[in-house]
């Protein structure tokens, strides 16, 4: 049985990304800047730096499975942070133990679509995880790529084409979806809207110059999980979060990382502080 604690627990599963920007290491320091205590999962090692992805291992499924029982034994985990997961065995792994130990709320960050936008997931495992997963989720953080995946829908051009997936989107099963709209890169502003059955809320900030944006889906979706276990409502949580990433990514260039798309300053003002 897990003992109770005041402390802010946060559970990241996901995979390791050994240049330090996204995954597991990210997720870590997103929840630790932002308040929170971090605890993992490792589902895959991916063999990587700020020039891209060289190699990657998954991890068992029943290691994977050991590991959950190990934290949620122990620790009084209120959110959980799902991002990469590598195959229909993980996900099914992931989601029979999440529905066996019932966290308070759940922000799964689909991890689906590269850079390139070649597919992370085969198509079995997408539908996998809409059906064994999403059901389960607080609240889902698709960019528009990952989006289009998971609608069959055509990648967004602009926002109106955004609002035209609302309807998609409510009938994935998740509690609510924060559609990202980090990708539209014309745009002056990055909007991510906050789909609910009743609602849909607007999250703005204006965009970053910047090429150092490694790693920004999984610290936003970590920072509002982290939130969230924090006792905060989820769009108090989401709107702290947004505010989290874009002073992240706006001091991203503080830093000197690598030779490729550097990782955001998750650590820019030694602890974060919602305003």
């Amino acid at each position: 049985m897990a003992n109770i604690s005041n402390t802010p627990i946060t559970l990241t599963i996901a995979g390791s990304d050994s240049g330090g920007g996204a995954g597991i290491q990210a997720d870590i320091k997103a929840i630790s800047a932002t308040g929170g205590y971090a605890c993992s999962v490792i589902t895959a090692l991916t063999a990587q730096n700020t020039k891209g992805v060289t190699g990657i291992l998954g991890i068992e499924p029943a290691f994977v499975e050991q590991q959950l029982d190990a934290v949620f034994s122990d620790l009084h985990i209120k959110a959980v942070k799902i991002g990469m997961l590598s195959d229909t065995n993980i996900i099914r792994a992931v989601a029979r133990k999440l529905r066996e130990f019932q966290p308070e709320f759940m922000v799964i960050d689909p991890v689906m679509v590269a850079t390139s936008g070649d597919l992370l997931l085969q198509e079995d495992a997408i539908t996998t995880l809409k059906t064994e997963l999403l059901p389960l989720a607080t609240v889902i953080t698709p960019n528009l790529p990952e989006t289009a995946a998971l609608t069959q829908l055509p990648i967004p051009e602009n926002e109106s084409d955004m609002e035209a997936m609302i309807g998609a989107l409510r009938t994935l099963g998740a509690q609510s979806v924060l559609l990202k709209g980090g990708h539209l890169e014309s745009d002056k502003n990055s909007t991510d809207l906050l789909i609910t059955d009743t609602d849909v809320l607007r999250f703005s900030q204006p965009r970053v110059a910047t090429r150092n944006t490694h790693g920004t889906g999984c610290t936003l979706s970590a920072a509002i999980a982290s939130f969230l276990a924090q006792g905060y409502p989820l769009a108090k949580a989401v709107g702290h979060a947004k505010q989290y990433i874009t002073l992240a990514i706006q001091h991203a260039d503080a830093l000197t990382i690598g030779e490729g798309h550097g990782p955001v300053h998750h650590f820019f003002a030694g602890h974060y502080q919602p305003e």
